[in-house]
């Protein structure tokens, strides 16, 4: 059975990545058959705008009168955009034949299904599966994020053995199909996050909210990865560990909230550690920084998790591992989801 995909639009949020655009922006048009394109721009300083409209004039561009970051470039624009499903898709993404279509087919199939991302390879290295989003996210009982076929820095090299459809705990912003209207109803992505962590966060609220996430491997792209912000970057680690701590103190129920959030904080502070005696003091420094915010932009935390009333059990979620994948990665040595 054909699934219309004419219902669906593809939003990708650019800022100076006009590289990125003129690299990855065909693919997207060539197998997006049906699909509105948008392209929604932050403020950028190069000339991605003037590019989009000599060589791209079909792809619709909203244009921010500043960088708004991820997450609110992204709300501001899917307040412009009216559509059944909207796909984030990242500028760095190279898309293939086929790979609307059979996420379309789930979401119009199962309407507990909030979200879906597709598989992702890594665009340099293709057999092998991509850090950002591979074959899905978990996470573990003290909120840190992975993904099936990629622990930390550990990547599993594509044997097809992920082109399965799996129930997960989150899923990619690189690559991810959502329900328009669910989208706008969960309040959209964080805006307070910026960037990183804010599609966990969507996904956690979604799920709360009694909604699955979902991973489909017959679907799949290619992504570069840190084309906008490089891992090594202590700004990113200063993003990643405040989101982190705030992601949890916004999502987990009162039950669960304080043991896991002090426990949380020490096992931050271990990694601070080690990252001093690996000569990483500027990153040692962006974790403490990191709790540092959380802590006194406290109020506003409370507002939002007040504004949300998380219930349920965390820990009996559909993705969530029933441990440490830190002690498991670091101590057990396990390297792969299938080992855990």
């Amino acid at each position: 059975m054909a699934y219309s995909t004419s219902r669906t639009a593809i939003v990708i949020l650019n800022w100076n990545g006009q590289r990125y655009l003129q690299q990855f922006l065909p693919s997207v048009l060539a197998n997006s058959s049906g699909c509105e394109i948008i392209v929604s721009d932050n403020a950028s300083s190069d000339d991605s705008i003037l590019y989009l409209e000599q060589h791209f004039p079909q792809v619709r561009i909203i244009r921010h009168t500043q960088n708004y970051g991820f997450c609110e470039g992204y709300n501001l624009a899917l307040q412009q955009v009216e559509a059944d499903y909207y796909v984030l898709l990242n500028s760095d993404v190279e898309v293939t034949p086929g790979w609307v279509e059979p996420i379309v087919a789930m979401l119009d199939a199962d309407q507990t299904i909030a979200a879906v991302q597709p598989k992702i390879n890594s665009q340099q290295h293709p057999d092998f599966l991509e850090h950002a989003g591979a074959a899905g996210g978990l996470i573990d009982t003290m909120g840190y994020p992975f993904c099936r076929g990629r622990l930390f820095e550990t990547v599993e090299e594509d044997r097809e053995q992920y082109n399965d459809v799996q129930e997960i705990f989150w899923a990619t912003g690189a690559c991810m199909f959502v329900r328009a209207e669910l989208y706008h109803k969960l309040g959209g992505l964080e805006p307070a996050f910026f960037a990183h962590m804010e599609e966990i966060d969507l996904c956690w609220r979604a799920k709360n909210a009694g909604y699955k996430i979902m991973y489909n491997g017959h679907s799949q792209v290619f992504h570069v990865g840190g084309g906008t912000l490089h891992k090594s970057n202590p700004r990113k680690t200063y993003l990643n560990f405040r989101n982190g701590l705030a992601l949890l103190y916004k999502n987990l129920p009162g039950s669960e909230l304080i043991p896991t959030i002090v426990l949380r904080i020490l096992l931050d502070w271990l990694a601070a550690f080690r990252m001093v005696l690996a000569g990483q003091t500027a990153d040692a420094r962006a974790v403490l920084d990191a709790h540092a915010d959380v802590l006194r932009n406290s109020s506003y935390w409370r507002k939002r998790r007040k504004a949300q009333q998380p219930k349920g059990n965390f820990a009996r979620m559909t993705g969530v591992y029933k441990g440490s994948i830190v002690w498991a990665y670091f101590v057990r040595q396990k390297r792969t989801v299938q080992e855990l």
